[in-house]
């Protein structure tokens, strides 16, 4: 768990995209990424004009997208983020050799590398899906990329601990100006080398506990007093009887209440 602030952090972070975020989060107060998986790109769009204002982060599964174009979708969301000083997290979830993932984020029809500011990849292939993904970063941008590795997952019977996450951790290590951190459930270790790692955990809630489908919900005082820099919150900001507009600030407030907590308990 890091002690110092966010604004500390941004100042000697590794990862270029990693200040970029810390310096946004700690100027807006919010630790708050808004998980947004819709199916079309108006309801994509109208939740995040409302969960802007309070976000640091939008996550995206864009492939969810039933009239996903890049004029259509991925422009006026750029615009969004603008408006709203926000980033953008595309949750692709990469897991193949360097060369298919180089191509799966720089082409197709998405063109991920080329709007979204923050990508993840699984690290059961190798490091070379570090090297692939940082390659297409830089011929298809010219702006910050940051990756977030997947260390730990917030379903139930995943396979994503012990041995499989300290090999990802030190897999990340070889790159920490483009690894800026991991999806992970708690400190997932590699800082006493000196590698500030942002730790981002989903599965965060203030009322439910877990779905049908084998999602866990943990709370953001939980999350947060162990290692978590920021929460990914869905459902519980726009599911069934929730009210965005709502939701949004009150999961910004417990999120940064509860990062205030952290450092005055230090």
């Amino acid at each position: 768990m890091s002690t110092k602030s966010y604004k500390e952090r941004a100042k000697s972070h590794s990862s270029p995209c990693a200040k970029k975020l810390l310096e946004l989060m700690h100027n807006k107060k919010t630790n708050l990424c808004a998980s947004v998986d819709v199916h079309t790109t108006e309801e994509l769009l109208s939740l995040v004009e409302t969960l802007g204002p309070h976000i640091c982060l939008l996550k995206t599964h864009v492939d969810i997208l039933t009239d996903f174009t890049y004029e259509g979708t991925v422009i006026p969301l750029k615009k969004l983020a603008e408006k709203h000083n926000f980033m953008i997290f595309e949750d692709r979830k990469f897991a193949d050799i360097g060369n298919t993932v180089k191509l799966q984020y720089a082409s197709g029809v998405h063109r991920i590398a080329e709007w979204a500011d923050i990508t993840n990849a699984h690290g059961i292939t190798g490091p070379g899906v570090i090297a692939g993904l940082k390659q297409a970063a830089e011929e298809a941008s010219n702006d910050v990329r940051g990756l977030l590795m997947l260390a730990e997952l917030s379903s139930k019977g995943s396979l994503a601990y012990g041995e499989y996450t300290h090999k990802v951790v030190e897999m990340a290590k070889v790159d920490p100006s483009f690894v800026m951190g991991f999806i992970a459930q708690s400190d997932v270790g590699g800082r006493e080398e000196g590698n500030d790692w942002l730790i981002m955990t989903p599965g965060v809630g203030l009322d439910e506990k877990g779905d049908s489908l084998g999602q866990q919900y943990r709370t953001v005082d939980d999350v947060v007093s162990g290692s978590t820099d920021i929460i990914i919150v869905g459902r519980g900001l726009y599911g069934s009887g929730r009210n965005p507009a709502v939701e949004g600030p009150r999961y910004r407030k417990a999120g940064w209440d509860a990062y205030i907590k952290r450092l005055s308990s230090t």
